[in-house]
């Protein structure tokens, strides 16, 4: 058989230069997207504090998706604001007060600093201590340390439970709160040092863990083969723009096995285009996602003819950080019976957010439509059910015991044998 790089690099290629010459959305649960054709290049020159916030103003009036603007006379904050910012500091106070309004959590104002760092991220770099968490009953566990990063090298584990970050007691918060924790000091202070202490628990015992961030190279895309036979690849974030090229290489190296695992469990999401690429490597034929404009007009991404479509037995595993690019992915093998969806309900983010570079070196993720499934349904706050709920419990993170994997084994196995029974008969 042809190697699947080579058949698919060409492919790869092409679709690059696509996304380069024609914008597309990007997805995140930050969340960025481009519209089609539309020029967003704004210059980036300083301008007086009360005109970057007409500026802003302006933009959200035209293009936020929803035109009653959380049902209030968008005039009232142009009104209320006017001659009274005289400072960048009063400028953003304003535009977030203003962008509060909209009670979308998507929708952002990013200051240089935030801008460049969110920039950063697409070009696959991110500046941290190189941990993925996830939340159990309440509790924050390390699910995950990538090799390598700042984390690792100081011994931090797998299954490890996070009881204090930066003296900072996380029981009963959040994962967002817990990681805006990593890049704060103590007590939110600005982390200077760039040290961040880490009280975990470990087989009953509590250490300390003093890590000092560092700029991380992400791979956001892993493979290994299971029990022989299955392929598995997981991928940990579409924000990056070499994700495309890695997700091929991964499909080379389980090419010999018969059946694939694919992971996106904690995988919140990242550039639209990725998803749409990786969810058309598994279809023939059929819709991916619809996305819905402000206009109530529609654009459909759809399976493209290509010479090479991965056609095996397929299991996905989601759980409920599961978002935005990465239940456009699931959605989309779902709706069309490709792959079979095992883990807990998806976060539920169906809206598209925008990157607007904005003067004096900022930024504005703006929510300028949302999306529906091939089905037809819209998840957004509702997320993806899967088609066989398995939880993993606090038993089985402690003692090492991942179920849903071992679920999507089961059942993928039990797909092979029913395959070479029907070959006997």
């Amino acid at each position: 058989m042809k190697n699947i790089k080579q058949r698919l690099v060409s492919l790869c290629c092409l679709f690059i230069l696509f996304s380069i010459c024609n914008f597309f959305y990007f997805q995140n649960s930050g969340n960025y997207g481009v519209l089609p054709g539309e020029n967003t290049k704004f210059e980036d020159a300083a301008i007086e504090p009360d005109e970057l916030f007409n500026q802003t103003w302006s933009l959200i009036k035209s293009s936020y998706f929803d035109d009653d603007m959380n049902e209030q006379n968008w005039a009232r904050w142009k009104k209320r604001y006017s001659h009274k910012i005289k400072t960048e500091e009063d400028a953003y106070i304003a535009i977030n007060t203003m962008l509060a309004s909209l009670n979308d959590p998507y929708s952002k104002f990013l200051n240089k600093n935030e801008f460049e760092e969110q920039n950063t991220t697409i070009d696959s770099k991110i500046y941290g201590i190189g941990i993925n968490i996830v939340s159990i009953s309440g509790k924050i566990y390390i699910m995950s340390v990538i090799k390598g990063a700042p984390a690792d090298i100081q011994g931090v584990k797998s299954g490890d439970m996070i009881l204090k970050i930066n003296g900072n007691d996380i029981k009963g918060g959040s994962i967002f709160q817990a990681a805006n924790y990593i890049k704060t000091g103590p007590n939110g202070s600005e982390n200077k040092d760039n040290l961040v202490e880490l009280e975990i628990l470990r087989n009953g015992e509590k250490i300390i863990k003093k890590i000092k961030r560092a700029e991380i190279k992400i791979k956001t895309v892993e493979a290994e083969t299971l029990d022989k036979e299955i392929g598995y690849i997981r991928i940990t974030s579409f924000i990056s723009s070499n994700t495309p090229i890695e997700f091929i290489e991964a499909l080379n190296k389980i090419k010999d096995t018969k059946a694939l695992i694919l992971d996106l469990r904690g995988n919140t999401g990242g550039l639209f285009q990725n998803a749409v690429f990786v969810a058309n490597m598994f279809l023939q034929k059929g819709d991916i996602v619809r996305v819905i404009g402000r206009d109530g007009k529609g654009s459909s991404y759809s399976a493209e003819n290509k010479d090479y479509v991965y056609d095996k037995p397929l299991a996905v595993l989601v759980d409920g950080e599961s978002a935005s690019a990465s239940e456009i992915v699931s959605a989309a093998l779902k709706d069309n019976n490709r792959a079979v969806i095992i883990g807990t309900k998806t976060f539920g983010k169906g809206v598209v957010q925008k990157i607007y570079p904005m003067p004096n070196s900022t930024g504005l993720n703006l929510t300028i439509a949302r999306y529906l499934t091939p089905s037809g349904n819209d998840i957004n706050k509702k997320g993806i059910t899967p088609n066989y709920f398995v939880e993993i419990t606090r038993d089985d993170f402690e003692k090492n015991n991942d179920s849903q994997l071992n679920f999507a084994k089961n059942i993928i196995k039990g797909e092979l044998e029913r395959s070479k029974l029907a070959e006997k008969s």
